[in-house]
């Protein structure tokens, strides 16, 4: 929903779906579009990661625009974080 300058670097600031929001978490891994990520903030559904122009120039993720539909996949942490507080409410 962002993709701007800010400095040296570019802010990203990405709309997950409300299935994935939920495991987002602040300073946690995310993979966007194939990149191993970190992420900044995270408000509802929407998160912000700092991309360095390192990151920039080595990846495709310059050529994003606002609206660009992007490849998310969670923290493998996370995943089974998930899983198991799922699992564990039809546990008896």
């Amino acid at each position: 929903i962002r993709f701007a300058p800010v400095g040296e670097s570019h802010e990203l600031i990405i709309r997950a779906p409300q299935a994935l929001a939920k495991t987002i978490a602040p300073k946690g891994s995310i993979t966007v579009n194939g990149v191993s990520l970190t992420t900044n903030r995270i408000t509802n559904a929407d998160f912000s990661i700092n991309l360095i122009p390192h990151t920039m120039a080595m990846t495709t993720l310059h050529q994003l625009q606002v609206g660009s539909r992007v490849n998310l996949e969670i923290d493998l942490i996370a995943r089974y974080v998930e899983r198991l507080l799922s699992a564990s409410g039809s546990i008896k």
